[in-house]
């Protein structure tokens, strides 16, 4: 058992508990708050004047797919030959060894949704994974956890040079429908096969989106421009599937509709350039504006594109922009675990969750600070060598 004590406790549950102490026993958290008696012969890890919070969780990544300081030979992350691919998996791209991983975990970052790009009308399986670890297999939390589509100039762009359709933003949403279409019917004459107790030849591809169709996955629809991302929701509510947007870039626009509609968005990377026609309206305004409205709101790096350990500093940012603080540290905590489906594990300091718990310095939301230990699943994973472990 080990006992983290004397710490500011941020458990993202609406308690903050100053001294606060939190029980780890086998991984998990088994106790936390002001008044516990901590068992006898318990490791104790002294927090006192510093911040505990929940390991961040960055609700949108390319983490490991596309890997850092190896060029091209690590760019796994679109295969440019289909616009329809829904059957490829991250879980057979992502390496483990990616130098990013190490860089989440010394800045405070936990678990990543990692997945495709957008190259592709639909980009294939996402997943939620812890970012320690040898073997992608043991740091899955979600697997499938989202099936990537893309809206707007990106699928334009790649197949409009190869001469294939899409090459305007009426053919990306035809040939979504059309696919959509086809897994109905799947699913369909799958039904009467299994019902008659004949054989059915399994479509990989269909079988992926039937998955979407049963809502045991979301679309994470790739939309910066308004009108892309009501063609997205469009598209979603004609299918009935569930759907979240991704980037959001002008998702201040229709700030009200998103939120009558229930329709969670993952923000960002605010912290880039406009380096092309989508992003002309983007800011670390947008953020605040959503949440401020009742969307729920996540932010993200979309690493490489942001350094992922700077996904503090993005949250920070959008706080000096207007953005209530703690909805940015929601926005990186709880919020992305709920968008993600895996709440029940992680985003939050509470009892039977996984102990990814992380010892900032100062507030996390300030420039300065930095991690000075970061624990996964009751683990010690980094630890700076100026801040000891007392026994």
């Amino acid at each position: 058992m080990i006992a983290i004590k004397g710490g500011t406790v941020y458990t993202m549950k609406g308690e903050i508990i100053e001294g606060g102490t939190v029980l780890i026993e086998d991984g998990k958290i088994v106790k936390v708050g002001k008044d516990i008696r901590v068992p006898e012969g318990c490791e104790v890890i002294d927090a006192g004047g510093k911040y505990i919070f929940p390991g961040f969780i960055d609700a949108h990544s390319h983490v490991g797919i596309f890997e850092e300081g190896v060029g091209e030979i690590g760019e796994d992350g679109n295969e440019m030959t289909d616009p329809v691919t829904p059957h490829l998996r991250a879980l057979d791209a992502v390496n483990p060894g990616d130098k990013a991983f190490d860089d989440a975990i010394k800045g405070g970052v936990t678990c990543v949704f990692t997945g495709p790009g957008s190259a592709n009308v639909i980009g294939g399986q996402s997943i939620a994974v812890k970012t320690f670890g040898r073997v992608i297999d043991k740091m899955v939390v979600k697997a499938p956890a989202g099936l990537k589509v893309a809206f707007g100039e990106n699928p334009k762009r790649v197949y409009g040079q190869q001469k294939k359709m899409p090459s305007t933003r009426m053919g990306t949403a035809a040939l979504l429908r059309e696919t959509l279409t086809k897994a109905k019917n799947y699913l369909e004459k799958r039904k009467i096969a299994m019902e008659k107790g004949e054989f059915f030849e399994k479509d990989l591809k269909m079988e992926v989106l039937s998955e979407l169709l049963e809502k045991k996955i979301p679309l994470r629809a790739h939309a910066h421009r308004a009108d892309d991302i009501m063609t997205a929701i469009r598209i979603a509510r004609e299918f009935d599937v569930e759907v979240v947007i991704e980037h959001c870039t002008e998702g201040h626009l229709i700030a009200d509709e998103l939120a009558e509609l229930g329709v969670p968005a993952v923000v960002g990377p605010s912290l880039t350039s406009r380096s092309k026609v989508e992003l002309k309206d983007l800011s670390f305004k947008t953020a605040g504006i959503l949440a401020k409205r009742g969307v729920k709101v996540a932010i993200m790096t979309d690493h490489p594109v942001v350094p992922i350990q700077y996904l503090n500093i993005c949250a920070a940012l959008a706080v000096k922009e207007g953005m209530k603080q703690e909805d940015a540290l929601s926005a990186i905590t709880i919020n992305p675990a709920e968008i993600i489906g895996i709440a029940d594990r992680v985003g939050s300091i509470e009892e039977g969750k996984d102990a990814d718990i992380v010892i900032w310095d100062g507030f996390p939301l300030e420039v300065m600070s930095k991690p000075e230990l970061v624990m996964i699943e009751g683990k010690v994973v980094y630890k700076r060598e100026e801040f000891p472990l007392d026994k």
